[in-house]
C-alpha cells in the first residue's frame, strides 16, 4: 500500500487532505482512482493513518479516514551516519539503504581522501536531490519521519557534531579485535544516540582515525575482509537495526 507524508493542518477529524507534489503522483504517476487506500502519515505526531480516496482536485486529494495508529515503525534510538563523500551515484544507494534501516539522520563528509569535491553552487542542488531520495525510501519502507539530508560537513565539523553522541564508531580496515566491536553495538539502547562514521574510497587517512580517536570516537573493526564504503555503511546499520529492533 502506498504512503505519503501529510502536514498537520492537512488533518480533520474525518478527513486528511494531501497536497503539493504528491497530488500529480498520485493520479498521473500512479494512476491511482477513486476508492483505492492509502496510507498517510503525520510525521510531526508520529500517526499513520489509514485512508480511502474521495476526491481527486486539480490542488489536493480528499480521503476518508478508516483507523489511525501509533507509529511503530522507527528504531528506538537514532542513527547519525556520517557518510564520507564516495563517487559516482554511490551516495544515493546508500542514503535509500540508510533511511530503509532506520537511520535518523545522514550527513555527508568531505574527507582527505574524498575523490568527489562538491562546489557551493552544485551543493544545494545534490543535497535537493538526496533529501528527495530520503523522502522515497521513508515512504517505500513505512517510516513515520523522513529522515535530514544535512549539508556537506568538514572532517572536524562532523566530530564537532557528533561529539555529545552516547556512542561514536569508526571503522578502520587496521582496527582489530572483534569483540570489542561486538560489544560496543551490543551496548546500544533505547533513548541513545548513535555516531557511525564510514570512509570514502580508500577510506580514512591514518591523521583522521587519530583526531577521531582524540575526539572520543572509537575505530572498530568490520571483520577479516575490506569492505566497499557502500557496503561498510549497509553493514554497520544492519547490525545496529538487528541490536536495537523490539
Amino acid at each position: 500500500m502506498y504512503q505519503f507524508f501529510i502536514e498537520p493542518s492537512g488533518v480533520e477529524k474525518e478527513h486528511i487532505t494531501i497536497t503539493g507534489s504528491d497530488v500529480n503522483h498520485i493520479k498521473n504517476v500512479l494512476r491511482m482512482r477513486i476508492g483505492e487506500k492509502i496510507t498517510a502519515v503525520n510525521e510531526a505526531e508520529g500517526r499513520k493513518y489509514l485512508c480511502e480516496i474521495q476526491e481527486m482536485g486539480e490542488e489536493g486529494i480528499d480521503c476518508r479516514i478508516l483507523s489511525v495508529e501509533e507509529g511503530e515503525a522507527e528504531l528506538p534510538a537514532k542513527i547519525f551516519l556520517f557518510q564520507g563523500l564516495p563517487k559516482g551515484d554511490k551516495m544515493e544507494l546508500i542514503l535509500q539503504k540508510a533511511v530503509e534501516l532506520g537511520c535518523f539522520e545522514v550527513i555527508p563528509v568531505a574527507c582527505k581522501r574524498c575523490v568527489v569535491k562538491l562546489e557551493e553552487k552544485k551543493q544545494k542542488n545534490k543535497v535537493q536531490r538526496w533529501q528527495s531520495i530520503s523522502e522515497a525510501a521513508a515512504k517505500q519502507s513505512g517510516r513515520q519521519i523522513i529522515p535530514v539530508v544535512h549539508n556537506v560537513m568538514k572532517f572536524s565539523e562532523a566530530l564537532s557534531y557528533a561529539s555529545d553522541m552516547d556512542i561514536r564508531l569508526i571503522p578502520y580496515e587496521r582496527a582489530v579485535n572483534m569483540e570489542e566491536t561486538k560489544n560496543l553495538l551490543r551496548s546500544a539502547g533505547p533513548g541513545q544516540r548513535i555516531a557511525v562514521f564510514i570512509g570514502p574510497e580508500g577510506g580514512f587517512e591514518e591523521a583522521e582515525i587519530e583526531e577521531a580517536r582524540k575526539a572520543g570516537v572509537a575505530p572498530v573493526t568490520l571483520g577479516k575482509r575490506i569492505l566497499r564504503t557502500e557496503t561498510a555503511a549497509i553493514t554497520v546499520l544492519g547490525w545496529l537495526m538487528y541490536e536495537l529492533e523490539k
